[in-house]
């Protein structure tokens, strides 16, 4: 071995050296689940994935509660497949990433300063909340009367099914936001796009529709082209607007972060449906910020499945699913969980940053039922006959609905 090659080995043998002692000592501050509890299990010695299973510890060694056969309620956008464009890129959680995902499919799109998500509309209603930069967002609606509006991040907006729009990423940076369909069988794919139209009429058919001779449209662009495609970053809002056409008077967007929260000791609580965001008929939202420690309290959901976006810090949620059946699931920022109708549940912050999140529903308005509440507005005789618990337990129940608790 020449002194060049030995010296380049010996330092390559130095550094990974170094790496697995502070690989060990990263595993002593943080160690890896096995699926052991001291009494039950035992230790995994072949092969495993030790990122997820840090990411997991609660499914490789499930809390001694966790019981039966429940299905995956989660899934990450990290996960999906990226689809880029000139413009930008697109993924999506749908039921066929997370087959428990029955209501509501996600999409995480990013466009760049410029960037456009070509004229389209859905059969599916949108909602979407801004997670980065600004976008100007554009609609007509069911009257003619067209709509434009510059959104930023936590700010929403919804589009009925069948109305068409666009977003267009601005300055400095674009903008990337998260897509609510209200059904779990939404594919991008199924978009009805305007290029893809343009393309699958006949040009005498389109030269008739528009007035124009038919060789206008002998040089169409492609559909494949047009999904997220660049485009020149578009001036002042006032500008951008058609001067002679009618405004529309239905709001397609809403500032979420401006409303005043719900302020408990653990967290924040903001919720948006119908009641706040008239035009938001088939999708409501909660945007709920636990502080370390705290947790979303015992509760359920009685009007639809809840599907949720984890934004920020990491947690692990409790599923209890009737017939002796719960599970515990783990989450980090980019994650999607899932909640069946009705089944209860708790979400708690396991790490030392707040915990943020949505909750979303396919529905017009937000309901829950407090566990805690319920109870307390039951005549005690009968909960301690149901659970032989004493005064102390009882005299603890709350008769006012406490979203967040500890922290």
């Amino acid at each position: 071995m020449n002194p060049i090659t030995r010296r380049n080995f010996m330092a390559f043998a130095a550094g990974g050296t170094v790496a697995l002692a502070a690989g060990k000592v990263h595993a002593h501050e943080k160690p890896i689940a096995q699926p052991w509890n001291g009494q039950r299990g035992g230790t995994d010695p072949g092969p495993h994935n030790s990122l997820r299973e840090k990411e997991n510890p609660d499914i490789v060694n499930p809390p001694a509660t966790d019981s039966g056969t429940l299905p995956n309620l989660r899934f990450s956008f990290s996960d999906s497949h990226v689809r880029k464009g000139s413009g930008g890129w697109t993924r999506q959680v749908t039921q066929r990433e997370l087959g428990i995902s029955t209501t509501i499919a996600g999409v995480d799109m990013r466009l760049n300063t410029g960037g456009i998500r070509e004229l389209h509309w859905h059969k599916e209603g949108e909602w979407a909340y801004m997670l980065y930069g600004k976008a100007r967002i554009t609609a007509l609606d069911v009257d003619g009367s067209g709509f434009i509006d510059d959104v930023s991040k936590g700010d929403l907006w919804y589009f009925p099914p069948g109305v068409p729009h666009s977003i267009q990423g601005l300055g400095p940076d674009g903008c990337e936001f998260l897509l609510a369909f209200d059904s779990g069988n939404f594919d991008e794919d199924s978009t009805f796009l305007l290029s893809d139209w343009f393309k699958h009429v006949p040009p005498d058919i389109l030269a008739k529709n528009f007035g124009v001779p038919a060789d206008t449209f002998s040089k169409l662009p492609s559909p494949q082209d047009e999904y997220i495609f660049s485009g020149k970053t578009p001036g002042d809002l006032r500008h951008d607007a058609i001067a002679d056409a009618p405004k529309s008077t239905r709001a397609f967007s809403h500032r979420m972060l401006a409303q005043t929260p719900i302020t408990l000791k653990g967290g924040t609580v903001r919720i948006t449906d119908s009641s706040t965001f008239k035009i938001s008929k088939t999708i409501a939202a909660a945007l709920v910020e636990l502080q370390p420690g705290a947790m979303r309290e015992l509760h359920w959901h009685p009007n639809n499945d809840e599907w949720q976006y984890y934004l920020e810090g990491q947690g692990r949620m409790g599923v209890f699913a009737s017939s002796g059946q719960a599970r515990t699931f783990d989450f980090q920022a980019g994650d999607v969980g899932y909640v069946p109708f009705a089944m209860g549940h708790y979400i708690e912050n396991t790490g030392g940053k707040p915990l943020i999140f949505l909750e979303l529903f396919k529905s017009d308005h937000y309901a829950d039922i407090s566990l805690n509440q319920w109870l307390a507005s039951t005549p005690p005789a009968l909960v301690k006959q149901h659970l032989q618990l004493d005064d102390t337990f009882m005299q603890a129940l709350n008769k006012n609905k406490t979203p967040i608790v500890g922290g």
